[in-house]
Formats: structure tokens, sequence, C-alpha cells
């Protein structure tokens, strides 16, 4: 198949390998912050291609995982009241909240409806008008714009029973988090997804703030390997750079219908991310002529202050403190099938890659 076959080339793959061996001067962590990456290094066991000088750390990539306990507790509340249906992307179901998830909800008669775009959501809403919808949208810069045009959307129609629970982030702040707490990284394998929207630009910061280098990478394993290799080489010649190795996807400037999709909709707000707390600028509200469809606003709700299980590390998974196999829930009480914690939910986890992809 065109544009897979010839970026899983095993002969590519292990000239690309041995590049790497040679290029290598010391030692070197590398984070991935995108969930797609997670889960591509660990399937393709890109790990095992390359010497042990060489670090590969898990970050925030994740929207799954990132998403906090108390949107989770929010969402329930929601799910509880009469006449209302949960529409939601499917892993979000298995997300542990304090003491329930959505998918426990449903079995108890909550009316929560899986999607796989805010359209289908639209959808319900036009069909069931005595039905108060909400949509639950998570995700970064990649998945925002299709909830801005859903919106707006639900606005041109004038959609008075269709609302959104937003927990849209953007991914700068939450890397900014990363190297200001100081975390030993000497560079990022940036999100190919989220700079198809964005541009390559976004990340700028990083050489110019923090003299970290940056490659945008694409999601095969020759893909990976090359932006490995290119990080190695922005370190050895100390020149840190944005680099865009999945040029094929990726442009300086990104997608500009899809940015004014997004910016027309939303507006940056402080978010919470799970295992960082609270993150200035980091999250997307609604602008105040879009604010009808705010399920926070228009249905004011009260949780109860949420906890997580303390023996869960997903937290510190997420900020590339941990693996995990560090963590003492990984394959006993915490699998794919009873996750105890968010990185074990999604197939972008780095948890639920860890136990698809590594033998025990």
């Amino acid at each position: 198949m065109k544009y897979i076959e010839e970026y899983r080339d095993k002969g590519l793959i292990l000239k690309l390998s041995d590049h790497i061996k040679k290029s290598v001067t010391g030692n070197y962590a590398f984070m991935e912050v995108c969930g797609g990456h997670t889960s591509a290094i660990h399937r393709f066991g890109i790990p095992s291609l390359l010497p042990s000088e060489i670090s590969l750390l898990s970050g925030p990539g994740c929207p799954v995982c990132v998403t906090a306990t108390d949107f989770i507790d929010k969402a329930i509340v929601y799910s509880q009241r009469e006449n209302v249906t949960i529409v939601t992307f499917g892993d979000l179901l298995r997300v542990p909240g304090s003491s329930s998830s959505l998918e426990k909800e449903k079995t108890r008669g909550a009316d929560i409806r899986i999607v796989f775009s805010g359209l289908e959501a639209l959808n319900i809403a036009r069909k069931e008008p005595e039905k108060t919808v909400i949509f639950l949208g998570i995700g970064f810069e990649t998945t925002a714009p299709g909830t801005a045009a859903t919106v707006r959307t639900a606005k041109e129609e004038g959609l008075k029973n269709f609302l959104l629970l937003s927990a849209h982030k953007v991914m700068p702040p939450v890397m900014d988090a990363i190297v200001r707490e100081g975390i030993k990284i000497d560079g990022f394998i940036c999100p190919g997804h989220v700079a198809t929207i964005t541009g390559s630009h976004i990340f700028n910061f990083l050489p110019e703030k923090y003299k970290l280098g940056c490659v945008i990478a694409g999601f095969e394993p020759t893909d990976l390997l090359q932006s490995i290799l290119m990080l190695i080489s922005q370190m050895n010649s100390k020149s840190p750079d944005v680099e865009i190795q999945y040029s094929r996807a990726v442009t300086a400037d990104g997608n500009l219908i899809a940015q004014h999709q997004l910016y027309e909709v939303f507006e940056s707000c402080d978010a919470n991310w799970r295992g960082f707390g609270n993150i200035s600028a980091s999250g997307l509200r609604l602008k105040k002529e879009y604010e009808d469809f705010d399920a926070v606003k228009r249905i004011p709700v009260t949780i109860q202050e949420n906890t997580d299980n303390p023996s869960c590390i997903c937290g510190d998974i997420l900020r590339g403190l941990k693996k995990p196999d560090n963590c003492s829930l990984f394959r006993r009480a915490c699998t794919p099938e009873n996750p105890v914690g968010a990185c074990m939910v999604s197939s972008e986890g780095a948890c639920n890659s860890y136990f698809k992809y590594h033998s025990q």
C-alpha cells in the first residue's frame, strides 16, 4: 500500500538503526508527546532497534490519559440527570472517576452513547429534541477544530438541546511545564497530527527559550527512527531547532482553515491535567458568542472533591518520571480489561502499549 509499505521497509529500518548506533556520542533522553507515537514506538519495537544510550520517555500525549478526574466526575453527574444524553468517544467510557465511570453509569441505566464524531452527536440532538444532548469534547489541536465546526453548526441551526462539555487542550503549555519542572529531556519527538493543524511554528519556543531540539515525526517505523537520528544530529552539533520529518503532512504554517474554525469558536483558558494539575492557558473554552452551548454555563453542577487511586502512578508516567512497569498495579490489578488508571484505558496510553507489546 502506497505511503505505508515504503515506510516499513526492513532494509531501510535496519540501515537507520545502524546509523543511529554509529551516531551516538553520549546518553540521550527523548520524549514523545503524542499518544499515536507512544503506541507506534512499542508496536514496532523501536526501543529494541536503539542503543542503550538512548532512552525514550512517554509524555502527556494521550488525550484520554491527561483528562483529569474532575472532568469524568462532572460528566457522571450530568449522566445521572433526567432527560440527559451523554455522547462521547468510546475510550472515555472506561476512564475511572472518583467513585464510578461512565461505563458503570451506562450499565445502571444512564443514557450514554458512543459516537465517532461531533456530527453524530448533532444528529442525536436533531432527532431527539426532548433530550439534552451533552457532547464530551476531548483532544488537542487535532480534534478541537472538528468540535468547533460542530458547535458552529448547532448555532446556525438553532439547536437548543445540544451542549458541549469541553476538555480540549493545547500542547505547547504542557511541554513548557515539563521543561520548567526540570525533567531530564534532551529533545522532543513532536506530535505530527497536532502540527498538521497548527504548523511547526508552535514549537519554536523550545529551541529559542530552552535550547531544546524538536523533530515533528510521522507514525511509521522509518519516520520515528529518522526523527531520532535528526535529534541526535541536533545534539551532536549543538544546534537545537524545530525540524519537520513528517513533511508529507506538516508545514510551518499548518492548516489555516482548521485554525480559523478553532479560534472562531474557542478561546484559551486554564485547564486541569492529570499528573500536572492546573496549567495556565492550556485549555479551550467556548467564546462568549457560543457560551449558550457550554454545558457548565447552561447547567451548573457541583462535584465532590475528587480522588485518584493513590497506588496508580499514571501522573508520574505522563510526566516522564516513571514507566508503566514501575507501578505495583501494572499487569496485576490494572489491565486493559480492568483499568485502574487512565493510562491503561486508551490504545494510545503508555500502560496499555506496554501491556500489549512488552512481554512479562
